[in-house]
């Protein structure tokens, strides 16, 4: 059964057959699941500085969760 791996720049899911691999000289491998996210990383530019990966785009979910607590909590009283 193949694998799924995960993109390791922005934290999306690779089908099997998809996706691109880079293996540096010493072993390391990284997975990509797009272009864009491997140009990104080339560009040097960190994951939690996107909006649209996982890192970056979870501090907005935190904060949209937070309201949606506190909200439930106002509910409640």
């Amino acid at each position: 059964m193949p694998q799924t791996r995960e993109c390791d720049y922005c934290g999306g899911d690779i089908p099997p057959g998809t996706g691109t691999m880079l293996v540096r000289t010493s072993g390391q491998t990284i997975h990509y699941c797009s272009s864009k996210c491997e140009k990104n990383a080339d560009l040097g530019r960190e994951p939690r500085d996107v909006e649209w990966t996982e890192a970056g785009g979870s501090r907005e979910r935190r904060a949209a969760d937070a309201e949606e607590e506190q909200d439930a909590e106002d509910d409640e009283e």
